[in-house]
């Protein structure tokens, strides 16, 4: 009986060891994963980022032009910078010390919507999401406690190592809820862009249950997610008071369409 227990305490310990170290922020509930042949090419990487994909027991290093699939795990190191890009022009960018797992990466074609699912663990990621124009799409980036699910916008979403969380739209309409760990009943609808109002006047700060909660977030809106599932109500923002290296960054490569830039590995 002695003999068993300690096979089975080794045992534990080299899973342990092959895993690597964890942090906090890796303490996560289940996470739905979809594996498959779909992928996406890293079309920037400035810096260095690793991954880790299903029945693999160690990390690998990622360059560019890699093609990252569902089911992937990715991390990217200390001072880089990564994006990911579908063929319809959406992307996604990635900032230093972000880990994310792909739980869905099937970027469709002209008859068929993409079905982009991405749980950010820790870290801050930027999506530039082109509005669906066939079939039916789902782009959805989701944390601890939330996810934010969009047809064709701008936002990007902050993980805090706490799991507390900031998602912040700057064009078109972003649907905000409290994540469950399973993927949407249904995908969003494709159909004819429609305009957004602008930011309107909200209400001051009220603390919402963590029990189930949506908010629809318009253009220069934002939302806090604390550690715990609750949440403040939508509220707006400035956009002077925004900017800082990450959102410059980003703007930026808004602007240019996201050319490719030197892989520094």
């Amino acid at each position: 009986m002695k003999i068993k227990v300690l096979c089975m305490l080794m045992f534990l310990m080299a899973a342990v060891f092959v895993a690597g170290p964890y942090t906090d922020a890796d303490a996560r509930d289940p996470v739905t994963i979809k594996v498959g042949k779909e992928g996406v090419k890293i079309t920037i990487l400035d810096g260095t980022a690793k991954a880790l994909s299903p029945g693999q027991r160690d990390w690998q290093a990622v360059r560019l032009n890699d093609v990252v699939h569902g089911g992937d795990e990715v991390f990217t190191g200390a001072k880089s910078r990564m994006e990911i890009a579908m063929p319809d022009g959406s992307r996604m960018r990635f900032a230093e010390k972000t880990r994310f797992i792909l739980q869905r990466m099937d970027p469709g074609d002209e008859k068929k919507g993409k079905n982009v699912r991405v749980h950010v663990v820790v870290g801050r990621t930027w999506a530039n999401v082109m509005k669906a124009t066939t079939g039916r799409s789902v782009f959805e980036i989701s944390c601890n406690n939330a996810v934010a699910g969009v047809r064709g916008t701008i936002y990007r979403m902050n993980v805090n190592e706490d799991k507390s969380a900031l998602v912040k739209v700057y064009d078109g309409t972003v649907e905000v809820s409290r994540w469950t760990g399973l993927p949407s009943k249904e995908p969003l609808s494709a159909g004819p862009p429609k305009k957004v109002a602008g930011p309107t006047p909200v209400p001051g700060p009220k603390k919402v249950s963590m029990e189930e909660w949506t908010f629809i977030l318009s253009s220069m809106q934002q939302i806090s997610i604390n550690a715990d599932g609750t949440t403040e109500k939508p509220k707006n923002f400035d956009a002077q008071e925004d900017l800082d290296d990450w959102v410059l960054w980003n703007k930026s490569q808004d602007g240019n369409g996201g050319n490719q830039r030197e892989d520094k590995t």
